[in-house]
């Protein structure tokens, strides 16, 4: 199933993609699950797998498309983690994964406009793979950590370079509001059993600027749920966020930075694309 979060006429809402649109799902099971982190937290994806049949109610246009987990408690990113991206700065794989954290509110939805702060130029690209975690995750292992993923997502994990390298600590350059997106829909994990099978395009206004293949990955998706879980629980709707190939702006001469009136698309082969404009931020 293809899941996603949105909201339409003022009203915050949930459901699934079929036939060009959107079942609305909210209407119909609104009173017992809030949102699609409730629902992967009941359990209940075949009460939505069981509205596939119904004709969409809204179509993909008719609604302001919000990051799949709205309300995640955790946002797990992982730094310099595909083996292109690792040669092209000059780094020697690391020993264990290389984790900071994002807020919520630093990503927007597919076909909403990540935003350039006023105090930067330097908005970077990061198309990357997105985990959302279906069932809780502690000390487990990474033989049995897919049984814990609920589904796959793109990300567009937006940085703003020159915050990030203030200090040794990326927090600031990596949580700007609104400089990053998730989208356009939760791909269940049913629907790929081996995300090691994607394959990861991202281009602005139509070039070619990352294309990898997940495989590439120097710590693989059950090695991040497994070194993840050993430190904090992983709960239903957490994400994280698996990082990004070769080919981001910061490392090219000259360096390419994402700027208003761009259309940067992260297209996930097998997933689905995410498209977002660029706009400059209103300090008014």
């Amino acid at each position: 199933m293809r899941l996603v979060s949105f909201e339409h006429e003022g009203r915050a809402s949930y459901g699934l993609v079929c036939d060009g649109g959107i079942v609305d799902a909210g209407l119909r099971l609104g009173e017992r699950y809030a949102d699609l982190k409730a629902v992967i937290a009941a359990g209940a994806l075949d009460e939505l797998r069981a509205l596939e049949s119904t004709a969409p109610d809204l179509g993909m246009a008719d609604v302001a498309h919000l990051p799949i987990i709205p309300n995640a408690e955790k946002i797990l990113c992982v730094g310099i983690n595909y083996l292109g991206h690792i040669k092209e700065t000059g780094r020697e794989p690391p020993e264990y994964p290389v984790l900071f954290t994002r807020f919520a509110d630093s990503f927007v939805g597919h076909g909403q406009a990540i935003v350039r702060p006023a105090v930067s130029t330097d908005l970077d690209y990061e198309g990357e793979l997105a985990v959302v975690i279906g069932k809780p995750a502690w000390h487990v292992s990474r033989e049995r950590a897919l049984e814990h993923v609920a589904g796959y997502t793109c990300c567009n994990e937006g940085s703003i370079r020159d915050f990030q390298f203030h200090t040794i600590q990326f927090t600031a350059g990596k949580n700007f509001y609104r400089s990053g997106s998730l989208g356009p829909w939760l791909l269940t994990a049913d629907e790929q059993p081996d995300p090691g099978q994607f394959h990861l395009q991202t281009r602005i206004n139509g070039d070619v600027l990352q294309d990898a293949p997940v495989s590439d990955l120097c710590f693989d998706i059950p090695q991040l749920i497994e070194y993840c879980s050993i430190w904090t629980p992983l709960g239903t709707g957490d994400i994280i966020v698996t990082g990004t190939p070769g080919g981001v702006g910061r490392v090219r001469k000259p360096p390419i930075w994402m700027k208003p009136g761009d259309t940067v698309e992260i297209d996930i082969r097998g997933l689905g694309t995410l498209r977002n404009s660029i706009i400059d931020e209103s300090t008014d």
